[in-house]
């Protein structure tokens, strides 16, 4: 037994009990966290896309979130290798991921991606703002801003009409309705990091003066909608998962909330229009939020009662950010206040990302005391 396994195993087991999210009961508490990998040419996952999930799925890997596919809405994207979630070609390969994830025993979920005014990085994991041009009045967004990151806020579009608004919450449900029909297990909606979702949700981005801005309550219709129409399509049984976070790919620095009282009135609406659980995306999970040492996932559970999944840096060193100026890249045992967690109930699911690009298999290294391979930069140049 190694000495990390030595350190950790009196409450390893906690990582590999069962767990439900909504009706759906999941193998253990680990998840795949969703990463762009961009390797779907015209939006197509082909069959390496398939072995990449399955590979997961066979590691030990109780429930998959894919890395975000595009609603079926004209401006829902920006990078013609990223996965869409409508088209027959596409469709048909969505529906052999599944397949191979459950012929290996794991659970799949569809995040649903629609990225606003964001546009395609330079460097996968690094956002950059989306900087105008022709048919940048086209971009669908709250209200044409895109700013942050000692960068001027600036108006580079126009404002949604509410047609339009109406247009882009329907595309979400079709979306939804599409991954059920595939034989997904849920859908996650990727309401973080600046995309779409977050840019409504932000009072930097969204100016609007109509009940769709304003004050914090305001500025979470537009995703309370999105649910509603979700699960209009899906039906009450069928998981559903919204993804959250304070930071954004363009301003790291940035908070959708200051306080404990602020981030419930985006949190508790949401929850009642109908999410089964949150999925909360920090740089670094075991850093507190609002002067505290509770988590988001933490908070976010103490303030809607739904389960949480927490995710940001596990067995690594460094964070997306550190990790692209090649600062640390080591694996680290930072298991211990994890599990903690989980024993507490702080939170009920965990989320690994760059640690399983390195490892499909890190569930099983996790439980047998295994070395982690090293993460770095390179692994995404090729899907394993």
């Amino acid at each position: 037994m190694s000495a990390v396994q030595m350190k950790i195993s009196g409450s390893l087991e906690i990582l590999f009990k069962p767990t439900r999210i909504g009706g759906l009961e999941l193998r253990n508490r680990i998840a795949m966290a969703p990463m762009t990998r961009a390797m779907s040419p015209g939006g197509v996952p082909g069959e390496n896309v398939a072995r990449y999930y399955r590979r997961r799925a066979e590691g030990g890997v109780g429930l998959i979130m894919t890395e975000g596919t595009f609603i079926p809405h004209p401006s829902a994207g920006h990078d013609e290798n990223a996965p869409r979630i409508y088209g027959d070609d596409a469709l048909d390969g969505w529906r052999r991921v599944v397949e191979q994830v459950h012929d290996a025993g794991g659970r799949i979920f569809a995040q649903l991606w629609h990225v606003g005014l964001v546009r395609k990085p330079q460097v996968d994991g690094v956002g950059r703002l989306y900087d105008g041009g022709p048919g940048s009045d086209d971009r669908f967004s709250p209200s044409g801003i895109i700013g942050g990151n000692g960068l001027p806020f600036e108006r580079v579009g126009r404002p949604a009409t509410l047609s339009e608004i109406r247009s882009v919450i329907e595309a979400y449900g079709v979306g939804a309705r599409t991954a059920k029909a595939l034989g997904f297990d849920g859908v996650e909606i990727h309401g973080a990091h600046g995309y779409l979702i977050d840019q409504f949700l932000w009072d930097q981005t969204n100016l609007r003066e109509d009940a769709y801005g304003g004050d914090i309550g305001r500025r979470t219709r537009f995703a309370a909608e999105v649910i509603q129409e979700i699960r209009a399509n899906v039906g009450p049984d069928f998981p559903v998962v919204l993804r959250l976070s304070t930071w954004k790919q363009q301003d790291y620095s940035a908070r959708l909330a200051a306080s404990p009282d602020e981030w419930a009135a985006i949190v508790r609406p949401l929850a009642s229009a109908g999410v089964d659980a949150f999925h909360l995306s920090q740089r670094r999970y075991w850093e507190g939020e609002f002067g505290t040492d509770a988590n988001l996932a933490t908070w976010t559970k103490r303030l809607t009662g739904k389960p949480t999944i927490t995710v940001g840096s596990i067995t690594l060193d460094n964070s997306m950010a550190e990790m692209m100026r090649g600062e640390g890249s080591l694996p680290e045992n930072n298991l211990a206040p994890l599990l903690a967690g989980l024993e507490r109930g702080d939170f009920d699911l965990v989320a690994v990302g760059r640690a399983l690009i390195a490892n499909p298999d890190w569930p099983h290294r996790v439980r047998n005391g295994t070395p982690f391979v090293p993460y770095s930069l390179s692994m995404l140049q090729t899907l394993v």
